[in-house]
This record gives C-alpha cells, sequence and structure tokens, in this order.
C-alpha cells in the first residue's frame, strides 16, 4: 500500500464549485481507496492505494478527476504527492533556514504544487515577473516555493500565471496547510 495525499485545484473557492468533504470521502471510497481522510475544504484527501508506480499515479489523478466531473459536471484538476514526497518538500523550502524562522515567516509562505517537472525553458520564462513583484519564488523539482511580502491573493504567482508561464498543471496551498498535512499523513 502506498500512502498518497491529492491536492484538488480550484474547489469550494467563493462559492464555485462546491464539494463538501463528506462527499468527496466518500466519492474516494466508492473509487476503491482505503483509509480516507479530508483536511479543510480545500480539496486535501490523504488515502491508501495499492498502486504505486509513476504510470499508476497517472491513473489514479485521471481516475479521481473522471469521477468528480461524472458526479459534479465539472473539471477539477488533482496532482498527487506520497507521504514521502510530501514530507520531503517540507524540508526544501528554500525561505526556512530555521524551526524559529519558520514560525515567523508561516504566514508569508506558500507551496505551489506542479503537475510535472517544467521543462527549463519555461522556468526561464517564469522568470520574467521577478522585476514586476517583491514577490519571490523558486522552482524545485515539481515545486514552488513562494514567500509573499503582503497577503497571496494580492501577489502575481498565481496558478494560472504559473500553469500558463511552465506548461503544467498547479495548485497552491499555505505553509500553515503544508505542515498540518504533514502531521495528518505522518501519523497513518
Amino acid at each position: 500500500m502506498t500512502k498518497y495525499i491529492s491536492i484538488l485545484r480550484g474547489i469550494n473557492v467563493g462559492g464555485k464549485r462546491k464539494i463538501l468533504m463528506k462527499d468527496l470521502k466518500e466519492l474516494y471510497h466508492n473509487l476503491g481507496f482505503l483509509n480516507v481522510e479530508t483536511y479543510i475544504q480545500s480539496g486535501n484527501v490523504i488515502f491508501d492505494s495499492d498502486f504505486n508506480s509513476e504510470l499508476d499515479r497517472n491513473k489514479i489523478s485521471n481516475k479521481i478527476e473522471k469521477a468528480i466531473f461524472e458526479k459534479y459536471a465539472f473539471e477539477v484538476p488533482v496532482i498527487l504527492r506520497t507521504k514521502e514526497e510530501l514530507l520531503h518538500i517540507q524540508s526544501l523550502n528554500p525561505f526556512i533556514q530555521s524551526e524559529k524562522e519558520e514560525g515567523n515567516l508561516i504566514n508569508n509562505l506558500h507551496l505551489t504544487f506542479l503537475e510535472s517537472i517544467p521543462m527549463a525553458e519555461n522556468i526561464e520564462k517564469s522568470k520574467e515577473i521577478e522585476s514586476k513583484t517583491t514577490d519571490k519564488f523558486e522552482i524545485i523539482e515539481n515545486n514552488i516555493f513562494i514567500f509573499c511580502n503582503d497577503k497571496y491573493h494580492t501577489s502575481k504567482l498565481t496558478n494560472n500565471f504559473f500553469e500558463k508561464k511552465l506548461k503544467t498543471k498547479a495548485t497552491t496551498r499555505n505553509w500553515k496547510t503544508i505542515k498540518k498535512l504533514g502531521e495528518l499523513i505522518s501519523k497513518k
């Protein structure tokens, strides 16, 4: 069994594309996933699956996306990480030098999950924004670590920006959520 977290993009935002977490949990159970647990309304689902290869990961994402579309009639991108990947991601944040610093910066930190590792030329295109914002970002593997000087919702470093520049699906969570997901996935 492999423990996964699926991060859904754009549900329950501004009253649109509404999915209740109890319904989402049931949908995952109906797809054959085990030990399903959700965290907050933004679409974070921890579950177990006997699929464990990269090819299987694509099948899982597609299976979940298809089931959501069939039930709700709207598309929701689903990005997966394993337990090990999520815990490893937490150690990579280039904006954190110490645990104390993490506590002081936690409201400024965000993580954008990418569906795939972007091509080098697309990463270069994304850097064009650096002169237009005081916010900072660093792309590491298939993740983008973001430091916002102000609120994330005022930043130019949005999912849409990164999807357009990097040519891959993206969804973002604040660092408090990332820390909590790490705690939850570690308990199982």
